[in-house]
């Protein structure tokens, strides 16, 4: 019985040894979105709105 018990302690003893490690958990790196602003064309208002305006000129002289 006194064996049972001592191997019983060592075990109860050794266990957190065993149950762990020190080294950093291994974890997937955070996916970040980023934003790219390109200037096109379609985002110039500086020509379309000069352009639209003589196009609704031009339409209500033809009338």
């Amino acid at each position: 019985m006194k064996k049972i018990t001592l191997a019983a302690a060592f075990t109860l003893a050794a266990f957190p040894a065993l149950s762990g490690n020190l080294s950093d958990p291994v974890v997937e790196p955070m996916v970040s979105i980023e934003t790219i602003e390109a200037g096109t064309v379609a985002s110039d208002h500086g020509i379309l709105v000069p352009i639209f305006v003589l196009l609704i000129i031009g339409a209500a002289i033809a009338n």
